[in-house]
């Protein structure tokens, strides 16, 4: 729901992005319902428009909209018949079997939804980041209902339509609701799995803020702010979670260099070229401690090996004092961990920086013909520098004109098209 730009409305759009998580977290536990709860949660939000531009914005906001949606949820049930059957299962949970009056059974319904609320937030973030969801709708969901993001807000993110979302969104409920995706933290083995497809749907919405995979913009500053709050907040209530405070640490460490990132017209500046000086210390400082936190748990995990690659460059006062050995090291036990032709490019352009262009240019010439990276505007890029540094301008020249006709952000395009007039004119082959 848009809201309007008055200073009693502002507020109101402040508290709710704070407040809606815990309104849809406690009211989908009591309501099994993700859809249901948000359309709860929706009401509360109405009856603070309507009501606090009269009287005012409450002392405690927060509690005023959570009172509210408690009362909503009861009416729910009281206009689907639901009252009574809610009744009884309070009262197995309670262990309780006497009959009680419907207002008893709505006094026990406004007082469960206090309980276990950081309980309640982990359980949103696992069924909004539920495998049996498509990873577009997954991302959706979760800004929508852990962010507080609007549809419209969404959409202009990831540069799509409003419908789009809005249907994304409308499929990814009546999935979860249809396939009866239960409202819980998953347990054992599941655990690990669950808890990998919430990693990746946070880091997803980190990095394209970071670097925007289309538009006009290099990077969205606001994404990857959501995505460092979702971040935090798990980390919170899964504080021994080793690969949560992983991610952290290294959505944490990149984002420091946020400032560093973008010249003056909003340019970009690549990491060697950037003013150290700029870049977060405070952020930085909370990665390292992500970082050890993730040592004292003893789990190194491919977030967490990430982080470690990123707090090699935070340490290093100039790009010249970076460790690049020990950096291709780590990338050489991130491939361990997790294979992945992308982490192979990474470590080409380590193993380019600390042993020269030569080495480097032997492996990315082996991933030529990797099918997933047949159209990934990086690997002619990268292949283009490590080109340039050997002196074959011409054949340089290709790869940074490939790499700029395949990139879908204006910025990223403007500046592989620079770097191809750097090669020089095209030189004539004399006959």
């Amino acid at each position: 729901m848009a809201v309007t730009s008055s200073p009693t409305h502002r507020a109101i759009d402040a508290v709710w992005r704070i407040e809606s998580p815990r309104l849809i977290a406690g009211l989908a536990r009591m309501v099994r319902d993700v859809g249901v709860a948000e359309d709860l949660a929706q009401d509360a939000l109405v009856a603070a428009l309507e009501q606090w531009p009269v009287s005012g914005v409450p002392d405690n906001p927060g509690a005023w909209l959570m009172a509210a949606a408690k009362h909503r949820a009861i009416d729910y049930f009281r206009r689907n018949t639901r009252l009574e059957r809610k009744h009884e299962e309070l009262g197995r949970e309670l262990k309780d079997n006497e009959a009680r009056t419907n207002a008893a059974a709505a006094a026990s319904l406004e007082a469960s939804l206090d309980l276990d609320l950081g309980d309640d937030l982990l359980r949103l973030v696992f069924i909004s980041c539920h495998p049996v969801l498509a990873t577009e709708a997954r991302v959706a969901l979760t800004l929508r209902l852990l962010g507080g993001l609007t549809t419209d807000e969404i959409a202009r993110a990831f540069l799509v339509p409003e419908r789009t979302i809005a249907q994304r969104m409308v499929r990814a409920k009546r999935t979860l609701a249809e396939r009866r995706v239960p409202f819980e933290v998953p347990r054992g083995e599941e655990l690990a799995a669950r808890l990998s497809s919430v990693l990746e749907v946070i880091y997803l919405i980190f990095n394209e803020g970071y670097s925007a995979t289309s538009g006009d913009d290099w990077m969205r500053p606001a994404l990857c702010e959501d995505a460092l709050r979702l971040g935090r907040i798990l980390a919170e209530l899964a504080p021994r979670e080793a690969e949560v405070h992983g991610l952290v640490g290294l959505m944490e460490i990149q984002a420091s260099r946020a400032r560093a990132r973008a010249g003056p017209s909003g340019e970009p500046v690549l990491l060697l070229e950037q003013n150290r000086g700029l870049w977060d210390q405070l952020l930085i400082h909370r990665g390292l401690a992500a970082l050890e936190r993730v040592r004292k748990l003893d789990g190194a995990g491919p977030y967490a090996l990430q982080a470690s690659i990123a707090a090699c460059h935070a340490r290093a006062h100039l790009a010249e004092d970076t460790d690049w050995a020990r950096i291709a090291e780590l990338y050489q036990e991130l491939a361990k961990l997790a294979p992945s032709p992308v982490i192979e490019l990474n470590r080409a352009v380590a193993v380019g920086m600390a042993f020269g262009p030569a080495a480097a240019l032997e492996i990315v010439d082996a991933l030529a013909s990797e099918p997933s990276l047949r159209n990934y505007h990086r690997l002619q890029s990268v292949r283009g520098d490590l080109l340039f540094k050997l002196g074959r301008f011409d054949e340089a020249r290709a790869e940074f004109d490939r790499a700029a006709s395949l990139t879908r952000n204006v910025r990223e395009q403007e500046l592989l098209l620079a770097r191809a007039r750097e090669c020089g004119p095209v030189r004539e082959i004399s006959s």
